[in-house]
């Protein structure tokens, strides 16, 4: 790999979102023309029955062509969740009470370590700022 297309992945600017077992990565990287565009990456993690673990990422990529819109719709999808179910987190592995044993391991949809910070960080972000 050229040195020129190792400064094409260099991250220019980096946050980072721990949220239980997901984190999610927010990185400004540079196109080949030099302009800026927005990685967000979305990694959680799983054990496996033998104790070790890995990771499933997920990645979108954004470009400051679609900020507007995409900010534009993001925070009106987030607005109308917390308009219409408050932002206490309704599910019952996020209640203080919540014992892991009396959760139903068989669902495929659990989300095991997600705690209420990771959805008020996530309403909170403002691409104006990037």
């Amino acid at each position: 790999m050229s040195e020129h297309d190792m400064m094409e992945k260099e991250e220019i600017f980096s946050k980072v979102l721990r949220a239980g077992r997901r984190t999610y990565f927010f990185d400004v990287r540079a196109t080949k023309a030099g302009d800026y565009y927005l990685t967000i990456t979305e990694s959680k993690k799983f054990t496996n029955d033998d104790g070790s673990f890995h990771y499933k990422k997920h990645k979108i990529y954004l470009y400051k062509e679609d900020f507007a819109e995409f900010s534009e719709i993001l925070n009106e999808m987030t607005s109308y969740i917390v308009d219409e179910k408050g932002d206490e987190v309704i599910s019952e592995r996020h209640q203080k009470d919540f014992k892991k044993d009396d959760f139903d391991t068989t669902s495929d949809s659990k989300d095991d370590g997600e705690d209420k910070k990771s959805t008020d960080s996530f309403t909170d972000i403002n691409f104006e700022d990037i």
